[in-house]
């Protein structure tokens, strides 16, 4: 065992106390006045019930499905009988600990985001700068502690799974890690999702467009489970998400360094990927402590400038140093562990094209950041569009949105296949001396690792960006807190500069979330063909032929999956939503003194029944789309065998980066849009046509106005679009793979 697997647990371990250290900076700022306390104790309650209740009924499914796992894996695969045991009970314990760190991360993260939300509505009262370092900390404590751990719980268990057995064998035998997480991430981001778009559907249909009330007014019944709703999505789910994203692509490519340590005897090319995103995290970590209150500028001194982008600017500039840091890194480690006279290459030395690999991945990560801008963000187009569309009403709203959705699918995917193509290109200028017995030479094993490389280069700002996924939520819940406790209004001119800068920030993580996906779907599905390798020995297992029958139906089957999964998870919200809406126009017509004129006269409304129905129905509503994504492929392996798994595998996961990235980015366009006119950006000449946001001869056409109602249909459209089934398209993608890492033994022995 080489030295280099200590330097992932102690970076872990240093990471960990890292989220510690920021956790302490939160905690210890002030929780606010009464009124803020009471507003975000009800939130933290809420949230808290709903975790407990989700991850007790996810708990007993994780134990049901380990327990399956192992049985199969022990009656069905080949090998001898300690063989099967073996690989049965390590499949199984691996299951369960991945399980468990998933949990526990989303868990503890969410915990430190919900205490971060009061602190940081108290901080707002006193300046924008204090304010936004409240809530990016607040948030890189979840984004820290899910990338440590995830590190940490592959380089444990691969430590402990070595002892008596050779390091080439390990990488197997943790596959069931991946999938406990991607288990623990799928049921955790559709329970979350479908719970806060059930609420925050209801408190706008109701609030804003029936009863013309503000967003977050005290008197929506719903507000609370809504706030509720974006720390069990956004924060809890969003962590369960990237945890499964690192831990399953890590050992992928660990996977595919095992051909390549049998070829060389060179253990760096299996722990690579943990060394790399070791330095990943402290580049993430020096990119966050950069940032700097005293360069923000306050709402009343901003001169006409949007104090949000000013903010958004100093995000960008701390990611920009995490990538420049990750650049050096990878180049670093590739120096370190991926040289070797064995390796022949053309012109540069073997790590050079390694290290340009893994930039390519981290420039991806780039591109990602400015294509999820240009569709999500106000400042450009696609967004423009769909506010003045909100002129002609709510149809042509949601037609221009939809018309968005789909076009943002073309520079992503160009993007994605630039950066596969240009990794695959880099690593298979490194000749590789792999014999026919470990690997037939039907393809470029250099190539195949050059896109893992770029996969872990993408990966490496994990922890910072997770950080500003939380802090949207975060900046969310403070100014819900703010109007709630009737702060003044400038106080709600900083929670507002920092949610549009939240809003921002939750779409680009989508986007990161889905281009690693694709990088790492590549990955992964490679992975699995090594492993057919490994059990057959023939090269025919590299071909996988549509014009098969049988890998033609199971494509098929692959690419309705997807559809059939994301109708599903949206018609969840749309019945959880229902109730809500009903729930909240119960309220309102059976206790009239919650609308009173007067604010001495008003009444309380019932928000812990908005939070009990919210939360109901998405325990409810998870099951059924959990399980389908989860049997569909089982069955197809079983039934039409390990080939046809292949062909579900590779279009089920191009139909599922396709759509989310419709989803995602379509559902962002349609909640900025409304953002925009909420900040009265939206402004019509004498004609009714739409001008420039500053063309101060244009009238503004804010809140409560008829474009507003249009657009706040828009969103309503798109929430279940962005928040539940786009997210969990992200993990369905690698729970297939996942699945069929771990299940491969049976496929083939059902199928020898």
């Amino acid at each position: 065992m080489s030295n280099y697997i200590w330097v992932p647990i102690v970076v872990g371990v240093l990471a960990v106390a890292f989220a510690g250290y920021l956790a302490s900076y939160v905690l210890r700022k002030d929780t606010g006045t009464p009124a803020m306390q009471k507003v975000a104790d009800a939130i933290f309650k809420g949230a808290m019930a709903f975790l407990n209740r989700q991850y007790r009924t996810i708990a007993l499914l994780s134990i049901v499905a380990a327990v399956v796992v192992a049985g199969v894996l022990y009656l069905l695969s080949n090998g001898s009988e300690a063989a099967k045991f073996d690989l049965a009970w390590r499949t199984a314990i691996a299951f369960l600990i991945g399980a468990l760190c998933s949990g526990v991360a989303g868990y503890i993260g969410m915990y430190v985001a919900v205490k971060s939300n009061s602190r940081t509505a108290s901080a707002a009262t006193r300046s924008l700068g204090e304010a936004l370092m409240v809530s990016l900390r607040g948030g890189a404590v979840s984004g820290f502690l899910v990338v440590a751990l995830s590190l940490l719980g592959v380089s444990l268990i691969f430590l402990l799974y070595s002892i008596g057995n050779t390091i080439d064998k390990v990488p197997s035998l943790i596959v069931g890690f991946g999938f406990g997480a991607s288990f623990v991430a799928l049921f955790a981001q559709l329970g979350g999702g479908i719970y806060t778009k059930a609420a925050d559907v209801g408190a706008d249909l109701v609030g804003k467009v029936e009863a013309g009330i503000p967003e977050d007014d005290p008197r929506n019944p719903a507000v609370v489970a809504d706030l509720v709703g974006d720390n069990v999505g956004d924060c809890a789910g969003r962590g369960a998400d990237l945890f499964e994203s690192t831990a399953a692509e890590n050992i992928g490519a660990m996977i595919l360094g095992v051909a390549l340590y049998l070829a060389t005897k060179n253990p760096g090319w299996i722990l690579f990927p943990l060394v790399v995103r070791a330095f990943g995290l402290i580049a993430s970590a020096i990119g966050l402590l950069y940032i700097r209150p005293s360069v923000v500028i306050e709402p009343d001194k901003a001169a006409g400038r949007d104090p949000g982008e000013i903010a958004m600017k100093q995000l960008n500039i701390g990611y920009y140093i995490t990538c420049a840091l990750s650049v050096i890194g990878v180049f670093v480690v590739s120096y370190l562990m991926l040289g070797g006279e064995s390796l022949r290459s053309n012109s540069l030395p073997a790590w050079t094209w390694f290290g340009l690999a893994g930039t390519v991945g981290i420039l991806l990560s780039i591109a990602f950041v400015y294509i999820t801008q240009y569709y999500t963000a106000g400042t450009w187009r696609p967004v423009r569009e769909i506010a003045s569309a909100t002129l002609t009403g709510p149809a042509t709203t949601i037609i221009t949105g939809i018309a968005v959705g789909f076009e943002c699918t073309a520079l992503p995917v160009l993007a994605i296949a630039a950066a596969l193509g240009l990794s695959f290109f880099f690593g298979s200028q490194v000749t590789i001396p792999v014999s026919a017995s470990i690997n037939p030479g039907v393809i470029n094993v250099g190539g195949i690792f050059g896109t893992a490389v770029a996969t872990m280069g993408m990966l490496m700002s994990c922890a910072y960006i997770l950080a500003m996924d939380t802090f949207g939520p975060i900046t969310d819940n403070a100014g819900g807190i703010t109007e709630m406790s009737g702060e003044a209004e400038s106080v709600r001119d900083i929670t507002d500069a920092l949610d549009g800068v939240g809003n921002t920030t939750k779409a680009l993580t989508k986007g990161y979330g889905i281009g690693s996906a694709a990088l790492a779907a590549f990955l992964l599905f490679s992975a699995y063909l090594d492993v057919l390798y490994s059990y057959k020995k023939t090269p025919d297992v590299y071909r996988v032929d549509l014009a098969n029958i049988l890998v033609f139906i199971a494509a098929l089957i692959g690419l309705t999956l997807i559809f059939f999964f994301s109708s599903l998870a949206i018609r969840a919200v749309g019945e959880a939503a229902k109730r809500m809406i009903e729930e909240v126009r119960r309220q309102f017509r059976e206790n009239p003194k919650i609308m009173a004129e007067r604010v001495e006269d008003r009444v309380d409304p019932d928000y812990a029944r908005c939070v009990d129905i919210s939360t109901r129905g998405a325990l409810r509503a998870m099951i059924l789309p959990g399980v389908v994504a989860v049997l569909t492929p089982v069955l197809v392996g079983v039934i039409l065998g390990p080939q046809a798994e292949a062909g579900l595998l590779m279009v089920g996961t191009m139909g599922g980066i396709v759509l989310a990235l419709v989803l995602n980015n379509g559902g962002g366009a349609w909640d900025n849009a409304k953002k925009y006119i909420e900040a009265g950006y939206l402004r019509v000449n004498a004609d009714g046509e739409m001008v420039a946001r500053n063309d101060t001869s244009g009238v503004v056409l804010g809140k409560k106005s008829e474009p507003h109602k249009a657009s706040v249909v828009g969103d309503t459209v798109g929430d279940p679009f962005k928040d539940t089934a786009g997210p969990s398209l992200h993990v369905l993608i690698k729970l297939l793979s996942t699945i069929t890492l771990v299940l491969a033994p049976l496929f083939i022995a059902l199928h020898p």
